[in-house]
């Protein structure tokens, strides 16, 4: 590999991992010596490097009436400017007869051009003519004659460099000589010669031509907006509960943003060959890019939206909680994912080179992500909390020393509603490597109170005591089969102790309150009618006299 493409290579890396500061220099005065030996391409002046600048330059040229600079867009061999304005004439009066352009967005913005397009490699089909037979707009692609002492500075530069300077020519694309043939042909029938329709312009076309355009937009859009309306209202009519309504909700997520995208496409059949000024017609399809844009970003959002409502709905009635929080998480992921690709469509129309920035993510990524490890630990989190599944959305839940029920599982944070009423926020990174107790995963609950008796009682007694309890678990329907029992545990400092051991079997917290409370009350009662007292905490104090006596308080 070539010395020169081995140290671009290094350069980026040194720079962006902070390597030292002579490592650095090295690789940036070295590249700067392999650039001295590099042939230069010096951008053309009239930005025709690829068909989309060509088209784009050229109809800006036309717009201000500038002949003579759009004569530049002709593949002319003998460069005559007064025939390359005559051209530049003809082919805007041809283009506002009922001609087209290709509209912006679909034009190649590479400077090979479009390879698989039928026509040579250095050819690129951009349009048609105006009139009855079809002649398409060709342009073909050479090589640029370098400016009057370009070559000098350049070579006069190198030799200050220290290196061998060598120079370039920056291939161009400029409209064919088929295309030129055929608009000479018909440069009488055209009336090229007589100047441009003169009046109020407006950006180098007639305010009517505008008006057309923008009103037949509008016309579109109103007329489809009003049947949209219409469909739904009918809907709304016919079917009884239309909120709850698959298809309502599709079609009225669908509908806004499908008639606007319907009138721009409307639009373009119709505009593309209008019968006004190319001038106008060519700025108007270039940026109705961005509306058609913007709506399929919203029918996509809008389409979204309504789907996840649809299926967290009827999940909610399954009580499918954790199902809700996946489909409320890809649910965010698509939309940031529709609004990113929207955003380099609109950047694009704009002209802005999103390919350049897009490639400078990768040199940039290695740093992005050394300086954004929490953002990314807590998207990581996010995905293992909805792969998990430890908690739902309306879980009961403790989270380390958080306790309260969970309101949202986002895409960076979870939030939970604390017992205070008060919302705390756990980033995902961190509440996926808590230790997570789910109260609301709970198939029943334990009942496991320590009934004490008194120590007054005989043996007999407490057997009685014991054998009440077991049959209270036994006969209760709520109570489950699985070994219930009541067993003597212990002599407690004040009381006979009874462990009792039980499920109770729901699954409701307020609910198990409700038989827990039941369960006590019934074993007091059946003590009592046994006459078995609960006992209370007492002490038995022994006094010893002088003579031996012992004398006993309580």
């Amino acid at each position: 590999m070539p010395r020169s493409i081995v140290l671009r290579l290094l350069m980026p890396i040194a720079l962006v991992l902070g390597a030292c500061p002579a490592a650095a220099q090295l690789a940036v005065s070295a590249s700067s010596d392999a650039d001295a030996t590099t042939p230069e391409q010096r951008p053309d002046p009239f930005e025709r490097e690829t068909p989309r600048s060509t088209v784009a330059a050229l109809i800006r040229a036309l717009a201000e009436q500038d002949y003579a600079r759009a004569g530049n867009y002709f593949a002319l061999e003998d460069e005559d400017p007064v025939r390359g304005a005559t051209l530049a004439r003809a082919l805007q009066e041809s283009l506002d007869a009922g001609g087209r352009l290709i509209p912006y967005g679909e034009l190649s913005n590479e400077p090979e051009g479009t390879p698989a397009d039928g026509y040579p490699p250095q050819m690129e089909r951009v349009g048609k003519l105006g009139g009855a037979e079809e002649v398409p707009i060709l342009l073909t692609r050479s090589a640029a004659e370098p400016e009057p002492g370009a070559e000098d500075t350049v070579q006069a530069g190198a030799a200050e460099a220290g290196g061998e300077a060598a120079s370039e020519e920056t291939p161009v694309w400029q409209i064919a000589e088929t295309t030129i043939a055929a608009l000479e042909d018909r440069a009488e029938e055209l009336s090229s010669a007589v100047p441009v329709e003169e009046g109020f312009l407006v950006a180098g076309a007639p305010f009517a031509d505008w008006f057309v355009l923008l009103s037949l937009l509008v016309a579109v859009f109103a007329g489809l907006r009003a049947l949209s309306a219409l469909i739904l209202w009918s809907l709304r009519r016919t079917l009884r509960t239309p909120q709850t309504s698959g298809i309502y909700r599709f079609l009225d997520a669908a509908l806004p943003p499908f008639g606007l995208l319907l009138a721009v496409v409307v639009f373009r059949i119709w505009g593309t060959e209008a019968p006004v000024s190319i001038v106008a017609r060519q700025f108007v399809l270039r940026y109705i890019g961005i509306v058609s844009w913007v709506a399929l970003a919203w029918f996509a959002i809008r389409l979204v939206d309504a789907v996840a409502a649809l299926l967290t709905s009827r999940l909610g009635v399954v009580e499918r909680r954790q199902a809700v929080s996946a489909i409320t998480l890809a649910r965010r992921a698509v939309k940031l994912i529709v609004l990113a690709i929207a955003t380099v469509a609109i950047l694009d129309t704009f002209g802005i080179d999103v390919t350049t920035g897009i490639a400078a993510l990768g040199i940039g990524g290695l740093a992005l992500a050394l300086g954004a490890q929490k953002t990314v630990e807590n998207l990581v989190g996010s995905v293992m909390v909805v792969a998990d599944r430890p908690i739902e959305v309306g879980d009961f839940c403790r989270v380390g020393d958080v306790l309260g029920t969970v309101e949202d599982i986002g895409m960076r944070s979870t939030r939970i509603r604390t017992l205070d009423r008060t919302v705390v926020t756990i980033p995902n990174g961190d509440f996926s490597s808590r230790q997570i107790e789910n109260y609301a995963r709970r198939d029943r609950f334990l009942f496991n109170p320590i009934v004490g008796l008194e120590y007054g009682i005989t043996p007999a007694q407490l057997r009685q005591g014991v054998k009440i309890i077991e049959q209270i678990l036994e006969e209760h329907p709520i109570v489950s089969e699985d070994a219930p029992r009541a067993t003597l545990k212990e002599f407690g400092p004040s009381s006979l102790d009874i462990e009792v051991f039980a499920y109770i079997e729901v699954v409701d917290y307020a609910e198990s309150l409700k038989f827990r409370q039941e369960l006590l009350m019934m074993i007091f009662e059946r003590l009592d009618e046994a006459g078995l007292s609960v006992a209370f905490p007492t002490q038995t104090i022994y006094l010893r006299e002088e003579n031996g006596a012992a004398e006993r308080t309580g």
